[in-house]
């Protein structure tokens, strides 16, 4: 039979396509409606200091971003006001916390306010949230601590506290810290990394580690590039002089454009240039011997003794740390 040129046949084909269609949709809405009132994990995210409203809190916020990346000219050597003058060198908070502190792996400061206060081994005691910025200021900034109550520590702490908003109470965030890429079986090498400095990092920290300042002769602007080493750059107690953090520093955000899903150089250069860097002059922190009172809890990379472990400074300088680790945890086996 025939309608308008169509065979009968063909309709009763169409009709039997729609009917199996109709089923297996009526089959899969259930699936389809549980998928759809499933919802994804939340997911964590930094949040924008330029949403803020212009108020106190949202100033005093911004003040905090401000000295983090622009610390050299609020309270740097050479500020105008002698009393503000709380870092010994030009850097910025951010060139070690990259980003304003927002950088994966750049050891960023969100998601740190709800973990202190904490146990400090190098303290050997419990630290508040202020008592770890003024460590960065006496060692990093090679400076002097900042009072507790000074508007500029009131900032700082605020916008480490705003940078963890949402963030529970002992909760782990990605991204912290500076990365942890394998290490080497044998000791970093200062000789090979100054090929591999030469190549990658000279061109913007400059041929002797000085970096490149802002604005010559004006002093007061910091580094457009900060110096590695040399008397402008943090001291011999700072977390950057010690090799494990600063080789994985490099790996995971050096050179320019690097990131941790990109690196750009590979892991035994990585260590070898962070050993050429920690191999260069500094300034002196005085007192380091107190550091880790309990010296079974010193970092494996302190380059500074006493040392509870037998090994010497060069080899907890350069590594390799597998031997020292082993030693250690025999060590605290006989405790």
């Amino acid at each position: 039979m025939r309608f308008s040129g169509v065979h009968f046949l063909d309709f009763q084909r169409l009709g039997l396509r729609i009917a199996l269609l109709a089923a297996i949709a009526l089959a899969t809405a259930p699936l389809n409606l549980a998928a759809a009132q499933t919802q994804a994990p939340a997911l964590w995210t930094v949040p924008e200091v330029g949403a803020l409203p212009n108020d106190a809190f949202g100033s005093q916020i911004r003040r905090g971003r401000d000295l983090v990346t622009a610390t050299y000219a609020l309270i740097g050597p050479e500020v105008p006001d002698q009393t503000k003058r709380f870092a010994g060198n030009n850097l910025a908070c951010s060139n070690c916390h990259l980003q304003a502190g927002t950088k994966k792996f750049g050891l960023p400061i969100f998601g740190l306010f709800e973990l202190f206060p904490q146990y400090s081994a190098r303290r050997g005691a419990e630290i508040t949230i202020v008592d770890r910025v003024n460590s960065c200021m006496v060692r990093s900034m090679n400076g002097r601590e900042l009072p507790n109550d000074s508007p500029e520590m009131q900032a700082i702490v605020a916008y480490i506290r705003f940078l963890s908003s949402g963030v529970a109470q002992g909760q782990i965030v990605p991204g912290l810290g500076a990365g942890a890429m394998p290490e080497l079986k044998r000791a970093a090498d200062p000789v090979r990394g100054r090929a591999v400095y030469v190549k990658s990092c000279l061109a913007c920290h400059n041929t002797d580690g000085s970096g490149i300042r802002r604005s010559l002769p004006t002093t007061d602007l910091g580094y457009m590039m900060p110096p590695l080493w040399g008397p402008d750059s943090f001291n011999d107690g700072a977390g950057m002089a010690r090799l494990i953090t600063a080789a994985n520093f490099v790996h995971f955000n050096m050179p320019h454009g690097a990131d941790y899903l990109n690196p750009q150089l590979t892991v035994e250069q990585a260590w070898d240039v962070a050993a050429y860097l920690i191999s260069q002059p500094r300034p002196k922190k005085a007192g380091l011997e107190k550091d880790f009172p309990d010296l079974l809890q010193k970092p494996v990379d302190t380059p500074y003794g006493p040392y509870a472990d037998g090994f010497s400074e060069q080899q907890h300088k350069y590594g390799p740390f597998a031997p020292i680790r082993a030693a250690i945890a025999r060590a605290k086996k006989k405790q």
